[in-house]
């Protein structure tokens, strides 16, 4: 039979983790610095592997980020369990840590959270991170659910699809009279670029499809990090750059914006990952997030098989950009 996790090693990994270093750990447990260490130490021999690289911070390994997110889930039933009888473990609303995609943020996601009901109370934290990297937060227990661009589910999760948020080249009239002269592709392979930062592709990857899979956007390009700042951006003519759609729908109707490639729009599947407890909280805030997607996001004929990997749909919608290249 498998040891027993004992808790208190486990919440005092937990306290390391958080609080970036032993003594740091010591303080918040109201315990030496020795036996914070002695009790780490005790549940990397009891688990047989290393839990923790001694770094400044300290940061979990992968073992190390199993153990976490059990600590937080451990903490999450504990929590529901006092709220249940009537009472909260410290006196305070409930903490709910969600990783949400800057374009969500601006759009359709904080709107949602205003359908969750009042009881039980409820505190939001949340991390704003790519769509493509939100899992990540949840692989290393950093939150209990988030808006993720990846259809497979992190260990001990669970996935719902919310829908596809589009996406269209834009730019201002002023710019595309400067920049944006003869054929497309190779003009935006030229033409500054407003981008979020520098993980965004989605321009890259435009540039692309419309020179057959070579290239990708001007290296003249503008970070910048905010989505309402992007899509201003764009307009003030900084450069072009793939805005959502639901933000760029009044500014083509005023004449502020000129979609560059309406054929062309390009859909990214959005999913709801959370962890797999019997939570009240959890089951409210997901329930709230999903009807909000469904009525936000547009439809989900394009939704891939729950098996497929995040590889193979990033496939299929090359190939259907592609296909309407053609």
């Amino acid at each position: 039979m498998m040891a027993e996790l004992p808790v208190d090693q486990v919440r005092t990994l937990l306290a390391v983790v958080d609080e970036g270093t032993f003594d740091a750990a010591a303080a918040v447990l109201h315990l030496t610095p020795s036996a914070v260490s002695q009790r780490v130490k005790a549940l990397e021999q009891r688990t047989g592997r290393v839990l923790l690289v001694r770094s400044k911070p300290v940061r979990p390994t992968e073992s190390g980020e199993v153990i976490v997110r059990f600590a937080r889930q451990l903490a999450r039933i504990e929590r529901d369990a006092w709220s249940e009888l009537g009472a909260s473990a410290d006196g305070e609303p409930t903490r709910v840590s969600i990783a949400v995609n800057a374009d969500s943020l601006a759009t359709w996601f904080l709107p949602a959270l205003t359908r969750v009901p009042d009881a039980p109370p409820l505190r939001f934290e949340l991390h704003r991170e790519d769509e493509e990297h939100t899992a990540t937060l949840l692989r290393e227990g950093l939150v209990m659910a988030a808006v993720t661009s990846s259809p497979d589910a992190v260990a001990g999760c669970s996935v719902r699809p919310l829908g596809r948020m589009r996406y269209v080249a834009a730019a201002s009239p002023d710019f595309v009279a400067r920049h944006l002269g003869g054929p497309l592709g190779d003009a935006l392979a030229k033409a500054p670029v407003v981008t979020f930062d520098r993980r965004d592709t989605y321009q890259d990857r435009f540039v692309r499809e419309l020179g057959n899979g070579s290239g990708g956007a001007s290296p003249a390009r503008h970070a910048i990090p905010t989505s309402e700042g992007f899509v201003e951006a764009v307009t003030l003519g900084l450069g072009w750059g793939m805005v959502p759609e639901v933000q760029a729908g009044a500014l083509l109707r005023a004449g502020h914006l000129v979609q560059l490639a309406p054929e062309r729009p390009v859909d990214i599947p959005l999913y709801w990952q959370q962890w797999k407890l019997d939570s009240p909280a959890l089951a409210a805030v997901a329930e709230a997030v999903t009807s909000a997607g469904t009525q936000a996001l547009r439809g989900y004929e394009m939704q891939p098989s729950p098996s497929a990997s995040a590889a193979s749909w990033a496939a299929a919608l090359s190939r259907s950009i592609s296909s309407a290249v053609g």
